[in-house]
């Protein structure tokens, strides 16, 4: 039997700040396990994956998994690691002005 995932306390008060952000569509995957990032992100017609550090633990604390860190070395596309509202807003401007990484 699967256990909940485990999130980290600020994911919730990341996905209301994109929620309330007009144009973004937000698909939380935390539960997906296995490393994969916990929030798909589109915005301005681009796609992006989310990984949820606490940005208010110890730097020790926001460290990637193993499973993750295999996930950031495989995966093709954008994929960002998000501590703060702050690093949200940030990357969705990011996301609108169509850069690439």
């Amino acid at each position: 039997m699967r256990r909940a995932a485990k999130i980290d306390d600020n994911q919730p008060e990341i996905v209301r700040f994109l929620h309330s952000f007009p144009g973004v569509s937000v698909y939380i995957t935390s539960s997906l396990g296995r490393g994969f990032p916990d929030l798909v992100i589109s915005y301005a017609g681009r796609n992006d994956l989310w990984e949820i550090k606490d940005g208010q633990k110890p730097k020790s604390a926001q460290k990637l998994t193993p499973a993750e860190w295999e996930f950031f070395e495989k995966w093709t596309g954008p994929v960002a690691v998000i501590r703060s509202v702050d690093d949200a807003q940030k990357r969705l401007d990011w996301l609108r002005r169509g850069e690439k990484e």
